[in-house]
């Protein structure tokens, strides 16, 4: 099983930033694939970036130039650094790892979720 813990969301201004964090904890052979969807009031969930095991980067096009995802895979972490943030990002934010047992080719794990508002 795995844990995940998110952290860094909040209020912040228009044009501000925040930078999200998602630990994982527990027992697990290996995590592929992490990333990070949002689901604002009203709609459905959407995929806000992806990070592969090699490095490789993905983002939703309303994000891009704006997001940015690392992690550290010695502290199984994955990162969300938003920049120029605006109203529409207003969601709950939540991580997610794909960290398959052995044999297996996928498993994939949620956070609870962060809430982030962007407001005057």
């Amino acid at each position: 099983q795995v844990q995940l813990v998110e952290s860094g969301g909040g209020l912040v201004q228009p044009g501000g930033s925040l930078r999200l964090s998602c630990a994982a904890s527990g027992s697990f052979f290996s995590i592929n694939t992490m990333g990070w969807h949002r689901q604002a009031p009203g709609k459905q969930r959407e995929l806000v970036a992806q990070i592969f095991s090699g490095g490789t980067t993905n983002y939703a096009a309303s994000v891009e130039g704006r997001f940015t995802s690392s992690r550290d895979n010695a502290k199984n972490t994955v990162y969300l650094q938003m920049n120029s943030l605006n109203p529409e990002d207003t969601a709950v934010y939540s991580c997610n790892v794909d960290a398959p047992p052995p044999l297996s080719l996928h498993r994939y794990y949620w956070g609870q979720g962060t809430q982030v508002t962007v407001s005057s």
